[in-house]
């Protein structure tokens, strides 16, 4: 019973890993810089949008990823080394930690006015979640790949 629990628990975690590499590479290449080409006047109320409509879509993935990533320390497949599990959670830590110190910030500077240069700041900043998340992406494909066996 452990062992499939432990199956269940990875796939939702693969799958929520998976859809945020996704998303975190549509939001880098097209979405965020899009921001720049929007009308200045309805600037403050594009964001405002944007950043109730994202909650919805990167909200839930992005809580059952780092709730399976903790909870893979206790039902971990059979053949997923520990120091697998560690990593990824650790890249999670780093997400969480740019999206509330640097991305965040950012949104809601860009919440009170559009400033170039925060845009372009965000932009540039989020290269680094990008990263985090492809290699989170990486890794639980090799996690998928040692527990097949």
């Amino acid at each position: 019973m452990n062992e499939i629990a432990a199956r269940i628990l990875f796939l939702a975690h693969l799958a929520s890993t998976l859809f945020m590499v996704g998303l975190i590479w549509f939001v880098q290449v097209v979405h965020y810089p899009l921001f720049a080409h929007a009308g200045r006047a309805e600037y403050l109320a594009y964001q405002r949008r944007h950043m109730d409509l994202t909650t919805w879509v990167v909200g839930p993935p992005m809580l059952v990823e780092a709730a399976t990533a903790v909870l893979l320390f206790w039902l971990r497949p059979a053949g997923i080394p520990a120091w697998q599990v560690w990593l990824g959670l650790s890249l999670v830590v780093v997400l969480w930690a740019s999206t509330a110190f640097v991305q965040v910030p950012c949104h809601d500077s860009l919440l009170r006015e559009y400033a170039p240069d925060v845009q372009r700041r965000l932009v540039s900043t989020n290269w680094m979640r990008t990263a985090a998340w492809s290699l989170r992406g990486l890794l639980v494909l090799a996690m998928l790949w040692k527990a097949m066996g």
